[in-house]
């Protein structure tokens, strides 16, 4: 069986998707601003309400621990960009992209965020594979192709979709351990 590279990338991205699905279904609204840590980067309302993530220039030591609600918009400024670039638009700056507000109105924007891509891998070749890549992730004239943004985005995915899912899990188990805890007092 002979699979080209856009047919094996997009099984890739389709198989990365199903376990975010997995998760996504399973997420409940006080999941997104659980922190695990004291030491924690989350999405907060600013004085205007629009929910902004903690962020710094140059990533700090120790690195905090992302809440879901802060890995949802990190998915969505990443993914927005790259189809920014696909679609031939000028990027947006991570500044300009901000999470909806609540996980009920992120997890649609993630899904949209699959539409709009899925159309961008269904209109590729394998010759467009080998086009130089924009200048994100990488920088300009970085020797990357598309195919190397394609394989990053499901890389990308593939990484936060692990630490959204282990976050649910950890939630869920502080949660039962807390309320078996009250049932003892």
């Amino acid at each position: 069986m002979n699979v080209s590279r856009c047919d094996l990338l997009r099984w890739q991205f389709d198989f990365t998707w199903s376990l975010f699905d997995y998760h996504l279904e399973r997420l409940q609204p006080a999941d997104f601003l659980w922190e695990p840590a004291t030491l924690c980067w989350t999405v907060r309302p600013d004085a205007t309400g629009t929910w902004v993530p903690d962020w710094a220039e140059t990533e700090p030591d120790p690195v905090p621990v992302p809440t879901i609600g802060w890995l949802s918009w990190h998915i969505g400024w990443w993914w927005s960009v790259t189809i920014d670039h696909a679609q031939g638009r000028k990027p947006r700056d991570r500044t300009e992209i901000t999470w909806p507000g609540d996980g009920t109105s992120a997890v649609a924007w993630l899904r949209d965020l699959r539409a709009t891509w899925l159309t961008e891998l269904d209109r590729l070749t394998d010759a467009d594979l080998d086009a130089p890549a924009p200048p994100f992730p990488w920088p300009q004239d970085s020797e990357h192709t598309v195919a190397h943004v394609i394989a990053w985005v499901n890389s990308e995915l593939m990484k936060n979709v692990s630490e959204i899912g282990q976050l649910r899990m950890l939630r869920a188990a502080f949660s039962e351990r807390v309320l078996l805890n009250l049932g003892s007092i």
